[in-house]
């Protein structure tokens, strides 16, 4: 009976902490130079990312968010999939846009899909898709835009989820030359199908940064192969193109966080 009572007080504190990981924010700059021989860019085209909100399991608030990026001279929002995955959730979704609305993004926000808003229905989805279209999101469906920014042509280009097949990436490109190529996508592991493809920079988000990291995110091994490289989180690099890799701002199944912490990231990038 002790026993019994010893370990339920010591998994109902480890719940505890996990929770309230959840609610404890990293808020990281990252600075990348397209040029190693130039130094780091005085006035950088500067992009939010913020990708996994899985509005079913998520501690930050609007209002918490607005506090954390209220200061900050945002260029452009990038929002890399899985927002929901219940139709009853969509509602959910509009104080979060609104806040982004009221960060005045220069080129305003840009949105590709996760595997997890694919489970939606199909009426469910042009439901979610048409609810950030018509919040200020410009949603890409292996789609890009072009944008000009102190007279640098940037190509923003969105490839569809990559876990769930839905990647095209000739046709996400189609059009495309010249111009910094910045590249929103869900799953990362497609940087191992684009060794030819030229990107200067792409993000993504995905695995949560493990969600429960220990002793090591174990439960991660069949989402690709760049878990075997343990790539799941922060800035890496395959065939000398960088990629970034999001922990997320939401939590899956239980809403707890070990050895992660839900994040928002600034990018500052020098266009070449």
């Amino acid at each position: 009976m002790l026993f019994s009572f010893f370990i339920v007080t010591i998994l109902s504190f480890l719940f505890y902490k996990g929770y309230k990981n959840t609610k404890l924010v990293l808020f990281n700059n990252v600075f990348i130079n397209s040029n190693v021989n130039t130094q780091v860019d005085r006035n950088p085209f500067r992009v939010l990312h913020i990708s996994d909100m899985h509005l079913e399991n998520i501690s930050i608030s609007p209002s918490h968010l607005y506090s954390i990026l209220e200061d900050q001279s945002i260029d452009l929002i990038a929002l890399t999939g899985d927002f929901l995955d219940r139709k009853r959730t969509i509602p959910k979704l509009l104080p979060y846009l609104k806040v982004l609305n009221e960060l005045n993004p220069k080129h305003g926000t840009y949105a590709v899909f996760g595997n997890h808003d694919y489970v939606l229905r199909h009426p469910d989805f042009i439901k979610l898709k048409q609810v950030l279209d018509q919040n200020g999101c410009k949603t890409l469906i292996n789609e890009n835009d072009v944008l000009w920014n102190n007279g640098k042509k940037i190509n923003i280009i969105g490839i569809d989820d990559f876990s769930t097949n839905r990647s095209n990436v000739d046709k996400s490109y189609e059009g495309l030359t010249d111009g910094y190529n910045l590249v929103l996508t869900h799953d990362p592991n497609i940087v191992l199908s684009m060794e030819d493809v030229p990107y200067d920079y792409l993000l993504s988000g995905h695995f949560h940064g493990g969600q429960i990291h220990w002793p090591k995110p174990y439960h991660l091994i069949k989402m690709g192969k760049l878990v075997r490289l343990n790539m799941i989180k922060g800035l890496h690099s395959h065939q000398g193109k960088s990629f970034y890799i999001s922990e997320g701002l939401g939590q899956t199944g239980v809403n707890i966080r070990f050895g992660s912490r839900p994040e928002i990231s600034l990018h500052h990038l020098t266009l070449i």
